[in-house]
């Protein structure tokens, strides 16, 4: 009887645990499925899927006639989870091979299991991606994505810029048209398997693709300015050279060239100082180039007509300067027009003295110098001017020869553009069309009078001739322009007497200007004279476009005297 009442005793007992357990069962599946219910199956849905971004088309770059300067390519992004990677060495090893990441860097990250997420490859080759996939290993993925490609890879590199791995902008125009090239990413929504393989797409928002950008420069014209630039560097031994080739008549840029260059597509690898486009964003000491504006101002202003003769010694003091000729020469009588033609410092400096101190530098402003052009590329320089108040008195000795002012080359060749089109300041630019429709300008504003762009445009004729420029002559086209040599600043004060600028601004053909080309040399040491490092530039510049252009020739054919 004692055994039974035992044995019934120890049945309570165990039944009372088993239901005890099954009460905190009950207890904890009523906690999970009723309180937490939703939080938990939250949790089971994100598990299986998930919401991946699909970035949109980034909006293709095309030259004027249509030739692509930077395209999107496809390629796919592959990731994984770490949390469901099982193998993670052999996943590594895999990737290795096929897309050429380093093991170094993956297996961590692989091992990793904090971790939700880790790229295992950022834009690589679809077919090499699909490779690795088709392996079969458990917690990976991917996705598409657009490689940004340079399929010019040099051509027009510093006035592209640059597209970053998401697709950002980072420099150049692929910055400043951000907005337009960027498009709206789309998103899809995946079902995934325990192993965290794709099964099926179950909801999407498409992306929205940039819209297409149409560039006034032309991708011939670009080659063949980069081309003759990395010769002159090399064969003058200097620092570095841009050139801009623009048409007067609307301010498009044809070209805009900087040597050295670089590949567009190894533009993380370039070094920031050879990235920079310093047709825009670097200034100089422009020389006898500047000497236009002094003399457009002088006729303008009626002082003098081109036939104005002057007795020039061969150096003038102005304050407490004594300033020389280029060359030594006796002393002359010039008429404004030989002048020019011969690039006297002297002469300019004197004309300058009759047109004084405030009508100079209301006409250097009314140039647009000491401002930006308002090209629409990212960063430009609004170059130096010193305001009148600040003038010295040997100040009206030094800037109507272009030196003690600081100008970048788009603004020396937007000056000598307002002369080509009969007077007109124009706005430079860069982009024609976006997504097919054409950019609005404004309209130029006019500086000289046509009368007055007439009688410049004869003059810098001259010099080509007769002058300073001879160089730049091209056989069968009249050529108009002008040659600038400058000394460089010196880091310790003064002028430097070895680094110089070189530069040549021409116009082509002159009897009917089609374009203005112009041509900057950093620093060459074979020689340091405009007419004779700068000017041969714009000859192969212009040349090559003349014939690409198709112009045909105005200068006639020069008659050999019968004897």
């Amino acid at each position: 009887m004692r055994r039974a009442s035992a044995s019934n005793r120890r049945i309570v007992v165990l039944a009372a645990l088993v239901l005890a357990v099954l009460a905190v069962a009950l207890g904890r599946a009523f906690w999970l499925q009723v309180v937490n219910g939703d939080a938990y199956a939250a949790l089971a849905v994100r598990q299986h899927r998930e919401t991946v971004v699909v970035p949109a088309a980034r909006g293709t770059i095309l030259d004027r006639n249509g030739e692509p300067l930077a395209i999107g390519r496809q390629a796919l992004t592959v990731y994984a989870n770490p949390r469901q990677v099982d193998r993670p060495r052999d996943l590594t090893l895999a990737a290795a091979e096929k897309l050429g990441v380093d093991p170094a860097t993956l297996y961590p990250q692989l091992v990793d299991r904090s971790r939700g997420f880790v790229y295992v490859a950022r834009k690589a080759d679809p077919h090499a991606a699909l490779a690795l996939q088709e392996l079969g290993f458990s917690g990976i993925g991917s996705y598409p994505e657009e490689l940004r490609t340079y399929p010019q890879r040099s051509v027009a590199a510093h006035v592209l810029g640059y597209a970053g791995l998401d697709n950002v902008g980072l420099e150049g125009l692929e910055r400043s048209l951000e907005k337009v090239l960027a498009g709206k990413p789309g998103s899809r929504t995946i079902v995934k398997d325990p192993f965290g393989r794709a099964l099926d797409v179950v909801s999407s928002v498409p992306e929205t693709p940039g819209r297409a950008v149409r560039l006034t420069i032309d991708h011939q014209l670009q080659a063949s300015a980069e081309g003759v630039l990395r010769d002159t560097v090399r064969r003058f031994g200097a620092r570095g050279a841009s050139a801009i080739v623009m048409d007067p008549h609307d301010g498009s840029i044809l070209a805009m060239a900087v040597a050295p260059g670089f590949d567009a597509n190894r533009f993380p690898q370039t070094p920031a100082e050879r990235r920079r486009n310093r047709a825009v964003t670097d200034t100089y000491e422009p020389g006898s180039t500047f000497k236009l504006v002094t003399i457009a101002a002088a006729l303008e202003e009626g002082i003098v007509s081109p036939e104005t003769t002057f007795r020039l010694p061969p150096t003038i003091r102005v304050a407490d300067r004594v300033i020389r000729e280029a060359h030594p020469r006796p002393t002359k009588r010039w008429s404004v027009r030989e002048i020019v033609e011969y690039s006297s410092n002297v002469g300019t400096i004197t004309i300058a003295q009759r047109l004084g101190e405030g009508n100079l530098a209301s006409w250097i402003d009314r140039f647009g110098f000491g401002k930006p052009t308002g090209i629409d590329f990212p960063g430009e320089s609004a170059g130096l001017v010193l305001p009148l108040e600040e003038w010295s008195g040997s100040t009206i000795g030094t800037v109507p020869i272009g030196h003690g002012i600081a100008v970048t080359p788009i603004q020396m060749a937007r000056a000598y553009a307002a002369i080509a089109n009969g007077g007109v300041l124009v706005r430079p630019h860069l982009v024609d069309r976006i997504a097919g429709r054409p950019v609005e300008m404004k309209r130029g504003r006019r500086v000289v009078s046509r009368a007055v762009a007439r009688e410049l445009l004869a003059m810098l004729r001259g010099v080509v001739l007769e002058g300073t420029g001879t160089e730049a002559a091209i056989p069968g086209y009249t050529v108009a322009g002008k040659t600038g040599t400058a000394a460089k600043i010196d880091p310790n004060g003064g002028y430097s007497t070895s680094r110089y600028v070189a530069s040549f601004v021409g116009l082509v053909p002159a009897t009917k200007p089609r374009l203005v080309i112009m041509v900057m040399v950093d620093e060459p040491s074979a020689s340091i004279y405009g007419g004779v490092v700068a000017a041969p530039a714009f000859r192969e510049i212009a040349r090559f476009a003349m014939q690409y252009l198709e112009v045909p020739p105005d200068a006639l054919p020069e008659r050999r005297s019968r004897r």
